[in-house]
């Protein structure tokens, strides 16, 4: 950038960029829309070219963060190392930064970690000061596309139960034990303590044996299903790599849970997704051919970002990366999806707080396995390095307001009275729910792997029964900020139970939840 233009900049505060969109020229018209509506935000975007060294385009945008209002960096374009070292396609290319390995080798992983947290980073310590992202397309099309859901998912007016669902994929394992101790730990903190009971989530296990289990010869269909209907968040846990995921194993089979192929199928009918991958490879973006997380992102109807790892990852570092940012997602509410990532990797490369005990928990497990607390800490660094943010880093999110409850004594058989002051009125559901986890029926006891097609298909039934925790229902509307309703409660209701209650506006959406005891009928 030469030196006028900074001296401007300083003459006119106001100007100072806050974003830096690092833009090869080919792509500029696709970007325009973006670049439109991000000003009309109230953004200034500086955008700069690509065809500097990556120590080149970092220098610029450091220059540019010396004017003090720097806080997001987009990079526009493919880093697919063989366009990046060709000087035919290296106009197409913004160059990713490759980190030496220092723990992921020991896990089999390659020797250097494809990281674009190089150009966020201002004092080379290792961590980002600048939210970061990528706008991962190989074609001025492409860009379009990836423009248009980015504006479309800020700008959707469809405030519909989307906006609290939350979708989580789960592979078997397989890590080794106290690896899959970690997995499986992370999986049940996903369920019962890292989101808020006022969000549903709905969990697809790969292991015949659970109840979460769909029938396995639609695994992949329900994968595709559960980012088609729409979710706030969707994750997956378990194996991966850059194509595909795990497949889900039984006696005599192997089913796939989803691969590349299946991306053309992602048609989402409400809310794209943001969407996170607690894997292996998903989000290679310099492999020669187009990861997972690529091509997901780049389908019209695929997710609106994907965070996924580069490489080879561990389950410590993703279980304390995932912890930190449901930390940020349903506790400190960032306005961005940069903001929460930016915050989620500088929060666990530290100590954790003396009251967190998720994160306790993670570390005294991975102590039983590693040699020196040093080599934790190293772990979670090159997790910063590894995950990276496939899409923009300016995505607004939009978060539910609170409904406040109020809600009668409960016992089986009886209605339930409920009142609510809502800050949005509209139609609202209001439901008595189990504590997430627990089953409303007995689950079936799976010895032998049936093999007819009826039992097969009793699967699916089971893991719709075993998403849905609800003992009842009903459906009210909310007026003057205001609703009061009975819920009337089952006869079998027992014990600790929660009143979930979701208001679809027409400008924004509401929720809240409520604990209560359900008692036997005096």
């Amino acid at each position: 950038m030469p030196a006028a233009f900074l001296a401007l900049l300083l003459l006119v505060p106001q100007a100072a960029p806050d974003t830096v969109a690092v833009c090869p020229e080919e792509f500029r018209a696709a970007l325009a829309p973006w670049l439109a509506y991000r000003a009309q935000q109230g953004h200034t975007v500086a955008v700069i070219g690509n065809l500097r060294s990556p120590e080149g385009i970092r220098q610029q945008i450091r220059e540019i963060a010396k004017l003090r209002a720097l806080h997001f960096v987009v990079l526009v374009g493919t880093a697919k190392a063989a366009l990046c070292n060709d000087q035919a396609t290296r106009s197409l290319c913004v160059p990713t930064h490759y980190a030496p390995a220092k723990v992921d080798v020991l896990w089999g992983s390659e020797s250097h970690i494809a990281s674009d947290n190089y150009y966020a980073d201002l004092d080379d310590d290792q961590l980002p000061d600048l939210a970061i992202g990528r706008l991962s397309a190989a074609s001025p099309a492409e860009l379009a596309a990836i423009v248009e859901k980015t504006i479309a998912y800020e700008q959707s007016t469809d405030f519909g139960p989307w906006r609290r669902q939350l979708s989580l994929v789960a592979g078997l394992g397989g890590f080794g034990m106290l690896s899959d101790m970690i997995v499986e730990s992370t999986a049940r903190y996903f369920i019962t303590q890292g989101i808020p009971e006022s969000y549903s989530l709905a969990m697809a296990y790969a292991s015949w044996r659970s109840p979460y289990c769909p029938d396995p010869r639609q695994f992949r269909e329900t994968t595709v299903e559960s980012l088609n209907e729409g979710a706030w968040l969707w994750v997956y846990i378990g194996h991966g790599n850059h194509l595909e995921l795990d497949q889900v194993r039984v006696p005599g089979g192997d089913f796939p849970i989803l691969t590349a192929d299946d991306v053309p199928q992602l048609q989402c009918r409400h809310g794209a997704a943001v969407a996170l991958f607690l894997s292996c490879y998903a989000g290679a973006f310099d492999a020669t051919e187009d990861c997972l997380a690529q091509r997901m992102l780049r389908a019209p109807g695929g997710p609106v970002a994907v965070l996924a790892g580069s490489r080879v990852t561990m389950p410590y570092g993703m279980a304390v990366m995932a912890n930190e940012l449901m930390a940020q997602c349903f506790r400190r509410h960032p306005a961005t999806l940069g903001d929460a990532i930016l915050q989620a990797k500088r929060k666990m490369v530290g100590e954790p707080c003396a009251d967190d005990t998720r994160r306790a928990t993670l570390d005294a497990l991975a102590a039983v396995f590693s040699p020196s607390q040093e080599q934790l800490a190293a772990e979670r660094a090159e997790h910063v390095l590894l995950f990276n943010l496939l899409g923009d880093p300016l995505l607004r999110l939009r978060y539910p307001r609170e409904v406040a409850l109020a809600v009668g004594d409960g016992a089986a058989g009886t209605p339930l009275s409920v009142q609510g002051v809502s800050p949005v009125d509209g139609p609202c559901r209001v439901e008595l729910m189990v504590p997430r986890g627990t089953l409303t029926f007995p689950a079936p006891r799976r010895i032998d792997y049936p093999r007819d097609d009826e039992s097969l298909k009793q699967f699916q039934d089971v893991y719709q029964r075993a998403n849905d925790g609800r003992l009842t229902v009903t459906e009210t509307v909310v007026r003057g900020g205001r609703f009061q309703t009975d819920l009337n409660v089952p006869p079998q209701a027992r014990g600790r139970c929660f009143v979930r209650v979701f208001v679809s506006g027409r400008a924004d959406c509401a929720a809240g939840v409520a604990v209560v005891e359900i008692k036997e009928k005096g």
